[in-house]
């Protein structure tokens, strides 16, 4: 091999590594975390199930299924049905709401994943009260909620929620 041959071909992986480098770290900034989107706290991320508590207390099935993404799946407490569309999670609340349920955070994790996305997983309970007795009863639940936010509004995209194994 000759100098000039060796010089080209120093040449062009030198040139070949830059312009990975270059593109690389041109990819990092578009996918980077959502462009201008400003992440947000762990209080505004926790504060969004008491938004969701209090459109229960409306007794309106559709207020509430409003505040879940179009595409959002609900795996809910009382009831063994998967909802994966807005008419399934509307039906669920139809008769969910129908115990006039009070929730109550006992624990709270939250992950702010990005400027867009954050998880909250905990502990709750719903005070429920039977319709023909008037009876109360509490109900304990451990649950997820992953929230996306689209068009500038937090979404439920994914809310899991099942009874404490113990009771």
């Amino acid at each position: 091999m000759t100098r000039r041959s060796v010089s080209k071909r120093v040449a062009v992986v030198t040139a070949t590594a830059v312009v990975a480098v270059g593109t690389f770290a041109a990819g990092v900034g578009v996918a980077g975390t959502g462009g201008d989107a400003k992440a947000a706290s762990k209080k505004q991320i926790a504060g969004l199930f008491d938004q969701w508590n209090r459109t229960l207390q409306t007794g309106d099935p559709k207020k509430v299924a409003d505040l879940y993404a179009s595409d959002a799946v609900l795996l809910p407490t009382v009831s063994n049905k998967v909802r994966s569309d807005h008419a399934a999670i509307v039906d669920y609340f139809e008769h969910f709401l129908a115990n006039k349920p009070v929730g109550k955070k006992i624990e709270t994790h939250v992950n702010v994943l990005d400027g867009n996305s954050a998880i909250d997983a905990g502990v709750y309970q719903f005070t429920l009260t039977d319709e023909a007795t008037g009876e109360k009863s509490v109900v304990k639940a451990r649950y997820t909620y992953a929230y996306e936010k689209r068009n500038g509004e937090w979404k439920i995209v994914s809310h899991h929620s099942s009874k404490m194994p113990e009771g």
